[in-house]
């Protein structure tokens, strides 16, 4: 009788269905989030009152990384303070020292391992502090390649904010990460792009992307078309500007946009986060 068990056991196990059984789905899970600058006069929607949401929804969603645009020296260590599975890695953008919002990329230590990283300027002299072409602010991009430890599998992250005035800035600064992207990446690993690129959906300045990586939120078996910029409720400035891009995953699995309270707070921002699920 235990012998005949054994054997049913085994056939059960070789069988696709049974979930218990199979290798792990091998995925991870990712945020793009622009969180509002915290000096901003904001009235009801300052940082002082919201900033709990910030917290409350990285403790639901558990990404194993994700990438802040616009923060500021308190927000990240607010964040450190609330959040200690994570770390973060970033620069300032007005002087690489202490001066201006940081381009964040925090990753769960629990998953994920830091290799290396680096930083530059969306700009003509991209390895020094400076403002590039026609654009109103200094803008930066922060890049690592960490190792996820659950399945031994090494990728390449890059978080930026593109500027928000500066047409020739835009498409010139994301040609130049895209021409960065195959510097830093020799090896041919899987890469993520995430960023709040100013542009909406279709922009000229996004065909720099096209064949080289690819929009999570237009290929996901899982996705939305909702805006990602709310301007806090007002309805006329609604728009789609927060993306995540990737390449060299087997799948992606689902893109959302983060649109629910957190903490009772009724904005978490002036964007919504878009959380992705990509398949190594």
């Amino acid at each position: 009788m235990k012998k005949a068990f054994l054997i049913l056991l085994s056939i059960v196990c070789m069988m696709p269905a049974f979930s218990s059984c199979k290798k792990g789905d091998q995925t991870i899970k990712v945020i793009s989030y622009n969180i509002r600058v915290g000096a901003a006069p904001d009235k009801e929607n300052h940082w002082d009152k919201r900033k709990s949401a910030s917290p409350a929804m990285i403790a639901e969603q558990q990404p194993d990384i994700f990438g802040l645009q616009e923060a500021l020296q308190m927000q990240l260590d607010y964040l450190v303070e609330t959040c200690p599975d994570y770390q973060y890695v970033g620069v300032h953008r007005d002087d690489g020292d202490t001066k201006g919002e940081v381009m964040a990329i925090f990753w769960n230590t629990k998953t994920q391992e830091m290799v290396k990283w680096g930083n530059f300027w969306l700009s003509e002299t991209p390895d020094v502090p400076s403002r590039g072409w026609d654009a109103a602010c200094f803008r930066t991009a922060t890049w690592a390649l960490l190792k996820d430890k659950r399945y031994n599998k090494n990728y390449y992250y890059v978080n930026t904010h593109l500027d928000h005035v500066g047409t020739e800035a835009r498409a010139k600064g994301l040609s130049l990460i895209v021409d960065r992207i195959d510097d830093i990446n020799p090896e041919g690993y899987p890469m993520i792009l995430t960023g709040d690129f100013n542009v909406d959906l279709g922009d000229p300045c996004l065909q720099s992307l096209v064949g080289r990586m690819e929009a999570v939120r237009e290929i996901a078996s899982v996705t939305d078309s909702l805006v990602t910029y709310n301007g806090w409720g007002d309805v006329n400035e609604y728009r789609v500007i927060d993306y995540i891009y990737e390449s060299g995953f087997s799948e992606a699995l689902s893109f959302e946009g983060l649109r629910k309270d957190y903490d009772n707070v009724p904005f978490i921002s002036d964007h919504y986060p878009v959380v992705a699920v990509l398949k190594f």
